[in-house]
């Protein structure tokens, strides 16, 4: 469910203007639905990785055809070859997919040169401000409504119930006692595991880092008159990045190259990593405290046999989730993962899609989310996700999340690697307000690119 930008998005927005995507009456839904009058339309949807289940996309095949006697046809693409694909895919009438799922970070890209069809009209019917806003503001462009969230899922922290016990730790209420609690328990270290984290994190991991920025009252980016200024100087920023490297110097041992890949391999067993398991993956790392996505949570804990199989079995003895505090009472503002759904200007059915947007944002479909362990665009529809402490914990930290800034650039900006290699270098111990002015001038420029 990563949200990860190829190379190619460097040249997304210049390939699709190129191919007139943002012109014409495609764009403009009152244009293009006298199709209406032709009989059902057969639509195609483009689902971004397996996150949709199979019992959710045959509900939506299925209740297509009762409602609008057409065929919905639902093909699923893999999120590296997603950004690459949808280049090409979107401008094409002849060919581009009717309902597109794009990461809510790829969103800005696309609806800043006009891939998506504007459904403004449509925003107080498909659910208007009970959606998730932050997810809404990736999606707009000039106040207009071009995608809007399908599904959320934020990240909190997971960690071992009995290395915090045994270091005599209790779960922190604010940020500041979770930064002292995870350097006491890396230096007590009370269960003597060789290269021991408190917390791990990355020293790539921008995605969790942005935590502390935020936190502090800092951003990655700021708009004035439509111009995109990198804020990585902003001393609430400063403040953030300050807190973060410390963190990483005194609790965590997380290589300084490593991203938010996987960080439970390194929260399983870790009691048993230093006598060679290989369980935990080919390393003797090993942390008290991990933050993941909620859907991690089927990725953590003991290795059990179920149908011949190995599988993790979640065990409340020895694991526990908490959102990440801030210091203002609320959870601390993290990066919030998901996707966005649109429809494609281009498309010859903007009848049929319109109508699968209708089902797609219906409070059944939006239940269904939930009770699969999505996240709901509609915050009426949160409870779906039941009550046990998983839901209770994204729920929680969705509830103060934050997104990247929504800046026409920000496709290039991911993937250029320069913030992997910014957070890589205050992790090393660098200068931190001598990397923020850096790499200010560096990602300036690229935040306005188009």
């Amino acid at each position: 469910m990563k949200k990860m930008l190829s190379a190619i998005a460097l040249a997304t927005a210049s390939a699709l203007a190129l191919t007139g995507c943002a012109s014409g009456t495609a764009s403009n839904p009152s244009a293009s639905t006298s199709a209406t009058s032709a009989g059902p339309q057969n639509i195609t949807m483009w689902v971004a990785g397996g996150d949709t289940p199979q019992e959710l996309r045959d509900y939506l095949k299925t209740t297509y055809n009762t409602k609008t006697g057409g065929t919905l046809t639902i093909e699923e693409q893999s999120w590296g070859d997603l950004v690459t694909k949808l280049t090409t895919a979107l401008p094409d009438a002849n060919n581009t997919p009717d309902v597109v799922e794009v990461g809510n970070t790829q969103s800005p890209t696309f609806t800043n040169v006009g891939a998506f069809a504007d459904i403004s009209d449509m925003y107080a019917e498909l659910g208007g401000d009970k959606l998730l806003q932050s997810f809404v503001e990736v999606g707009k462009v000039d106040g207009k409504n071009y995608t809007l969230p399908y599904y959320f899922g934020s990240r909190y922290a997971f960690y071992r119930k009995d290395v915090w016990k045994a270091a005599g730790v209790e779960v922190p209420k604010t940020l500041d006692e979770f930064n002292t609690a995870v350097k006491a328990i890396a230096e007590k270290n009370p269960k003597n595991i060789k290269d021991f984290s408190g917390f791990f994190i990355g020293g790539q991991d921008w995605r969790n880092g942005i935590s502390w920025i935020f936190a502090n009252g800092g951003d990655l980016a700021k708009n004035e008159g439509g111009n995109w200024t990198s804020t990585l100087s902003d001393p609430n920023s400063i403040k953030g990045l300050t807190q973060l490297q410390e963190i990483q110097k005194v609790a965590s041992r997380a290589p300084k190259t490593a991203k938010d890949e996987s960080p439970w391999l390194y929260i399983n067993d870790s009691d048993k990593i230093m006598d060679g398991d290989k369980v935990s993956g080919k390393t003797s790392l090993a942390a008290a405290t991990i933050m993941a996505p909620g859907w991690a949570h089927w990725s953590i804990g003991d290795l059990v046999k179920k149908d011949g199989k190995e599988v993790r079995a979640w065990n409340d003895d020895k694991f526990g989730v908490f959102a990440l505090p801030g210091n203002d009472g609320k959870p601390a503002p993290v990066f919030a993962g998901g996707s966005n759904i649109g429809i494609s200007a281009a498309s010859k059915n903007q009848a049929g899609a319109r109508e699968l947007m209708k089902i797609i944002f219906s409070s059944e479909y939006q239940q269904m989310l939930g009770k699969n362990g999505l996240g709901p665009a509609n915050s009426d529809y949160v409870s779906s996700l039941g009550d046990d402490q998983f839901a209770k914990a994204l729920i929680e930290s969705a509830s103060n999340s934050k997104l990247t800034p929504a800046a026409p650039g920000w496709a290039g900006v991911e993937a250029s690697g320069k913030l992997e290699e910014f957070f890589s270098k205050v992790a090393d111990g660098g200068d931190v307000t001598a990397l923020a002015a850096e790499y200010d001038a560096l990602l300036t420029p690229m935040l306005n690119a188009k």
